[in-house]
């Protein structure tokens, strides 16, 4: 609303005071007319008559809201102490959002000028908003107001399915009803969203969840095979408008040792205008016995037109659980056209195929140059000495290659889907993104935290975040651990830390002695985009929970300079861990059969933390996050041998050589990086995967030299050019002393040419817990 993208007639409102208070004036952050939307009364207690209501348009997906009270340049005094929304689909049906736990009213402000943000937990799919203020007396009640979120894609708009079972364990029952879907609720679930489509995946063990407080099974709804005689359990999909599909995802639990299984069979039927289609679409996954992790089956769909698919889902086992399901497709125009466009108006044909002539003559032009000056200027050099500067011209011609030919393709498009020849656009539904679909964070400490596809970041938005202010006075500085671009890090005690965790935090310190803590520090100078930057790096750190990731325990934003407060480990980072030991020492001390005991403790204690950074990576990679540095400089040690993923180590000068800065861009660990990632600028889980091959080779040589120590910052680059040609002679890292065969194998099927056969990050947690054992 603030920046504009809502128009002033798509902001309406129950009543107002005057025409200075009208509905359009509610926007967050503006102080037009008298600073708020105003109802013309006093709201009353359980009186629910007042609201401001938005019109998207279109159905979005709405992850976070804010609200402010009115302050007009100190003369207002009005704000919402607590309010509730009500949206809609359709403009007829109202829900009523309620979170997790039920409850549906949601604190507001406490004085008239801070904006206060809240989560919608879970995140609502609607195209009409209202926010309707609550209070517990009668009183004036202003507001402004804001929606965060973005266009819902999916077009998804209710999945009707059989109401989820309860599972009888021997310690307690699982319930795996939809607890947060907004349709009719009977033995069937009608006419709604839920559970399915809020773009939360179950854990691998559905007694857990990803919903702090749930009880166990909330990930999932869940059926037995004996509720269903028929073999299946029939679910069906209603879309906003007759789409082009190419493929369903379904996120299953098969932690077959309670008798889960993924679906034996899926058939799909598809509706198209009122009638459904005799031709149906079977397909049947590998159902896998050996590993009990949750996975998505990717069905494809092979650009079927519908405007709703009835599937039913066969059983292999006794339960069949899932926690979501996602489509891709592509909006028909031929049988879908925008209440704005024009019925009588075409295209003249004649100007298309001329418009088309001349973009096709224009590409061959310039592609005859770019073959010209490559040929000239960079491959006859390249078989000479690769050089990183002519791999970076090559990729920049490429992609102004693939700009025209993908404005070709959108020209082409969007002329004919105007004309009476009309196509359809597909998506092909692969799990990649453009660069311009990356959030790339500027963290404070100067490094790109983490590379977010733009569509995970908006599902993400929807999880739980409860982070507290934690008062400044009780930070310690104790010493700075770097420093960035924008900001610092310190290291600080933390006093009566435990009085602002939730219980999911264990610290085994007394609540009467302070907490070891790292706090990132944004510089009082920094930009107002560096700004935005952090508290989007708060947001996202605050939605990571896993046991070996750094956690995010508390912030302090309510005045300068903003800090976030994460964990720290009191053994530092496994670098510096690793370099202080000196297992030839051991050997000189004791003899041959007591050095054999030796070893093998330390190399269960290398296998160990080598697992754990892999489990960390494994739920990273789940959430498709990037991490881009993973290095064991980003790995903090604790008690026990415990490993936390963090990304200090860029702003640290002790780190400053394992970085490269390449002249006119990023500083980049070349060293750790994949050859996509230096020569094509790519940066994907598989890269990471690399990283992670990179980052065992410094675990099983206790960190006492550098990745390729006898090469150059020069000489890696060229040998990242060597797999670049893939001529066999590229230069491996070699097998470390204390390294056996079975792990190095697994260093070198990461550093695999082909990004597509390295192995998955749950893949290699697999393998090195069956080594571990």
């Amino acid at each position: 609303m603030s920046g504009g993208q809502i128009r002033d007639e798509d902001i309406s409102a129950s009543s107002q005071w005057s025409e200075s208070t009208a509905a359009r004036h509610g926007r967050l952050d503006c102080e037009e007319g008298d600073g708020a939307w105003c109802p013309e009364t006093t709201v009353e207690p359980d009186n629910l008559k007042e609201f401001i209501q938005i019109d998207l348009n279109l159905l979005h997906f709405i992850t976070l809201v804010g609200t402010q009270g009115r302050h007009a340049g100190g003369m207002g005094n009005e704000f919402a102490q607590m309010y509730m929304i009500k949206y809609s689909r359709d403009g007829s049906r109202w829900i009523s959002w309620r979170n997790r736990q039920g409850k549906q009213v949601i604190e507001g402000n406490r004085n008239t000028y801070d904006t206060v943000l809240r989560d919608l937990d879970p995140p609502i799919i609607a195209r009409f908003v209202r926010f309707m203020p609550v209070t517990d007396h009668s009183m004036n009640v202003c507001m402004r107001v804001e929606l965060y979120g973005c266009k819902w894609l999916d077009g998804l708009v209710s999945y009707n399915a059989p109401a989820g079972e309860q599972m009888k364990l021997p310690a307690f029952p699982v319930f795996f009803n939809d607890s947060v879907y907004d349709g009719a609720i009977t033995h069937m679930m009608t006419e709604g969203l839920g559970q399915l489509s809020d773009g939360v995946m179950g854990l691998d063990d559905f007694t857990q969840s990803h919903v702090y407080q749930a009880w166990p099974g909330y990930d999932y709804v869940g059926w037995n095979n004996e509720s269903f005689p028929s073999g299946f359990v029939e679910i069906m999909f209603e879309f906003d408008r007759p789409r082009n599909f190419t493929t369903m995802k379904v996120h299953c639990n098969n932690m077959f040792s309670q008798h889960i299984k993924i679906f034996r069979q899926v058939v799909c039927y598809f509706r198209s205008d009122s009638d459904w289609e005799s031709t149906l679409l079977s397909f049947s996954p590998v159902v896998d016995e050996n590993d009990p992790s949750a996975r998505f089956i990717t069905v494809e769909l092979t650009n079927r037109m519908a405007n709703a698919i009835k599937c039913q889902f066969y059983f292999k086992d006794a339960w069949m659980l899932f926690s979501e399901i996602t489509f891709q497709s592509g909006i028909s125009f031929f049988s879908y056209r925008s209440p704005e466009d024009d019925p009588t108006h075409k295209i003249d044909d004649s100007n298309t195929r001329i418009l088309i002539g001349c973009l096709v003559a224009i590409i061959f032009i310039l592609l005859a140059i770019i073959i010209i000056i490559l040929w000239r200027q960079v491959w006859q050099k390249l078989m000479e000495k690769v050089k990183l500067s002519y791999y970076i011209l090559i990729r920049d011609m490429l992609t102004l290659f693939l700009f025209l030919f993908c404005f070709f393709a959108a020209s082409t498009s969007t002329a004919s889907s105007k004309s009476t020849t009309t196509t359809a656009l597909v998506q092909d539904g692969a799990p990649h993104y453009a660069e311009a679909d990356i959030v790339n964070l500027q963290g404070v400490t100067g490094s790109n935290t983490y590379a977010i596809p733009a569509v995970t970041l908006d599902l993400l938005s929807g999880k739980d975040v409860a982070v507290e202010e934690f008062p400044r006075k009780l930070l310690t500085f104790k010493e700075k651990l770097g420093e960035g671009q924008f900001g610092e890090v310190h290291l600080c005690e933390a006093e009566g830390m435990q009085e602002f965790l939730h219980e999911e935090y264990l610290f085994d310190i007394p609540e009467d002695q302070p907490v070891l803590v790292a706090v990132k520090m944004l510089r009082s100078d920094a930009n107002g985009n560096a700004r935005n930057d952090f508290l989007k790096e708060i947001k996202i750190m605050s939605r990571l929970k896993d046991p070996n990731i750094i956690r995010l325990l508390a912030v302090c934003i309510y005045s300068n300079p903003l800090c976030m407060i994460t964990e720290y480990m009191e053994n530092g980072d496994l670098n510096q861990f690793l370099s202080r030991h000196e297992p030839e020492e051991e050997f000189m001390l004791l003899d041959i059969n007591e050095y054999l005991v030796c070893f093998l403790f330390s190399f269960s204690n290398l296998c160990y933390m080598a697992t754990q950074i892999a489990s960390g990576m494994k739920y990273l990679s789940s959430l498709n996050f990037v991490h881009r540095d993973l290095a064991t400089r980003n790995c903090l040690v604790g008690k026990n041998y415990t490993i936390k993923i963090a990304d200090f180590g860029m702003s640290r000068n002790l780190y400053s050589g394992d970085y490269y800065r390449i002249q006119g861009r990023a500083v980049l660990p070349i060293r750790w990086m994949s050859w996509e990632s230096i020569l094509l600028g790519k940066f994907t889980t598989a890269s990471d995967v690399w990283a992670f091959g990179v980052t065992l080779w410094e675990i099983l040589n206790f960190c006492k030299e550098q990745p390729y120590s006898q090469l150059t910052d020069e000489q890696v680059i060229e040998n990242t050019g060597e797999f670049f040609r893939d001529q066999k002679r590229q230069i491996y890292l070699p097998q470390p002393v204390l390294c056996s065969d079975s792990l190095y194998k697994i260093m070198l099927s990461c550093w695999r040419r082909n990004a597509k056969e390295r192995p998955s990050f749950q893949e290699i947690h697999r393998r090195l817990s069956d080594l571990e054992s």
